[in-house]
């Protein structure tokens, strides 16, 4: 009976352990250090250090979405890499791996873990709130030297199995208006979303659904 309760006590300070390294690491601000900085004219100064496979850096204001976009050879690559590329559970916000890196298509997708705390893309789930949606409803989106804004006119959530917004290779701007606005979610029609660029933002609702969180804004010069 002692041998088995020192055991279940190992594990689970174990798993407390573990728990907490992953939400460390994933709130860990050095990342800050490879951040552009958008200066007051408008133009963008590159960071002394830079990373590879980083294509661009997004931020919200009021939340913890202050990050840098990464992309890799495919989809699996930032799972579970940092930015620095050292192994790290809470991965990297990335774009998909068939968008162009210059977010010059005309829908792109940047997914990231759906973490507590509204740590990486855990706090897109309360885009679905109206009310926090139209209080949070712009970002900041850098890509090289050029910095855009990001106005968010839609939040829904949706099956990762939809053949259009997970699949942004194919998907034309009308395909993904067509998908965005179906069913249910919170839209802002007065958003001006004609000729411009689409950007998602996605994230998963639960560990053993294919249901995702998506957030969708255009991209503005």
């Amino acid at each position: 009976m002692l041998i088995f309760c020192l055991l279940f006590l190992f594990l689970g300070s174990y798993a407390l352990i573990d728990t907490y390294n992953v939400y460390y690491h994933a709130q860990d601000k050095s990342v800050l250090k490879y951040k552009p900085k958008l200066l007051d004219d408008g133009t963008v100064e590159s960071p002394q250090e830079m990373i590879s496979g980083n294509v661009a850096w997004i931020t919200i204001p009021d939340t913890k979405i202050d990050y840098p976009i990464m992309q890799g050879e495919d989809n699996t690559e930032y799972l579970n890499k940092a930015p620095d590329g050292s192994f790290e559970l809470s991965g990297s916000i990335f774009l998909d791996s068939r968008n162009a890196p210059d977010f010059s298509d005309p829908y792109s997708l940047v997914y990231g873990h759906h973490m507590e705390n509204d740590v990486m893309f855990g706090a897109l789930d309360k885009y679905l709130s109206e009310d926090y949606f139209h209080s949070h409803q712009t970002g900041t989106l850098i890509v090289g030297s050029k910095a855009y804004t990001l106005t968010f006119f839609a939040s829904k959530t949706e099956s990762a199995r939809d053949q259009y917004l997970f699949n942004p290779e194919n998907t034309t701007y009308a395909d993904a208006m067509r998908e965005i606005h179906s069913g249910v979610g919170v839209f802002d029609s007065s958003v001006s979303t004609e000729g411009k660029r689409i950007l998602a933002l996605s994230t998963c609702k639960a560990d053993l659904s294919d249901d995702r969180t998506m957030v969708f804004a255009v991209i503005e010069e």
